[in-house]
């Protein structure tokens, strides 16, 4: 099968837009606006998500790319001798290419259960951290880095962000959060995280656009606009300010007209809710059951050949010698006839 006919299941950034974030760029096409992010799509996009956040007096940044993101915000908050707590398997330690790292930040991880850290793990390094006399020696942690959903697609609770919050007061940390899939989490019904939540808990964190309907782009949440007043000029020490910003700025105020951006997800869960489903019926072992739009299947080596000819995946981890566990990834656009194939393949 030619490869442009395969089902497309390995990530969900693949589609173009949301129908009506294109509808508003076409209609908006030849206005003429203020670069940098000051123009009136950015504000109005700025004030409906400070609104939806219940943090009036916040600051809302846009930007291009999750990475992008990553790097410009911890680079932001941390100084030179400081680095950031993530778990083994959070973004910026896997699949970010030493963004953090570049920018001299140490990325210091601690164990994971399911992709997710846990605050108590957290609070037992600082303890051990201070408690070592040689720690001046050493790159301070000045930052906690978690993601809604994880890497694995699992959900930290508003309990355990509180429980964050109060490890990240105690020691002076940072708490920022990678909202790459928000919309995700957002949509799925063991989710007890809202927007106000993050909020309340982080000193930062970012609202996902690539991977949930926009064509490019994150929407970084500050909740106490007095942080980081020479942020705009860190971004551009980046290569992180657009020029032609109100192609962000309008993407993010579709998101968020008419509650867009908390529906936009359901179709994603749906749907993976499906395939997990049909999975186990048919016998297919599932590493866990994913509360999200991420779903991991166990297959076997000798037949991955045969399925990724059909269909497009991503390889997650070996699970045994004979095993590899894949991820298949739905999106807000991911329609029930191509779950229909994907089950059918399985």
């Amino acid at each position: 099968m030619d490869s442009v006919k395969k089902l497309a299941f390995a990530s969900d950034y693949m589609k173009g837009a949301h129908p009506r974030l294109l509808q508003r760029l076409v209609e908006t096409n030849l206005q003429q606006t203020g670069g940098y992010g000051q123009d009136p799509a950015c504000e109005s996009a700025a004030a409906k998500i400070k609104e939806a956040c219940g943090c009036p007096e916040g600051k809302v940044v846009f930007l291009m790319g999750g990475t992008q993101t990553n790097a410009v915000m911890i680079d932001a908050f941390l100084s030179s001798w400081q680095g950031v707590i993530a778990a083994q398997t959070g973004h910026i330690s896997m699949h970010e290419a030493g963004a953090i790292e570049s920018a001299g930040h140490k990325v210091i991880t601690l164990p994971q259960e399911q992709g997710k850290l846990s605050a108590a793990d957290t609070a037992l390094y600082m303890e051990k951290f201070y408690a070592d006399e040689t720690w001046p020696h050493m790159v301070c942690p000045g930052m906690v880095y978690l993601s809604q959903p994880t890497e694995y697609g699992t959900l930290y609770t508003r309990k355990e962000l509180q429980e964050f919050r109060e490890v990240c007061d105690r020691f002076g940390l940072a708490l920022y959060v990678d909202g790459a899939r928000l919309a995700y989490a957002l949509a799925s019904p063991e989710n007890n995280v809202l927007l106000p939540d993050l909020a309340a808990c982080c000193d930062a964190f970012y609202i996902g656009g690539t991977k949930c309907g926009a064509l490019f782009g994150e929407a970084v949440v500050i909740p106490d606009g007095t942080r980081l007043p020479h942020l705009f000029t860190i971004m551009k020490q980046h290569g992180a300010v657009l020029a032609k910003g109100r192609l962000l700025g309008l993407q993010f105020d579709e998101l968020f007209t008419d509650h867009l951006y908390e529906q936009i997800g359901a179709a994603a869960i749906r749907e993976a809710v499906r395939i997990q489903d049909a999975a186990e019926k048919k016998g297919r072992k599932l590493l866990f059951r994913s509360p999200t739009n991420q779903v991991f299947c166990v297959m076997e080596n000798d037949e991955l050949q045969e399925f990724g000819g059909k269909v497009s995946y991503s390889f997650w981890e070996p699970y045994d010698e004979k095993h590899t566990v894949i991820r298949l990834a739905t999106d807000w656009g991911t329609l029930p006839e191509e779950t229909d194939a994907l089950i059918d393949l399985l």
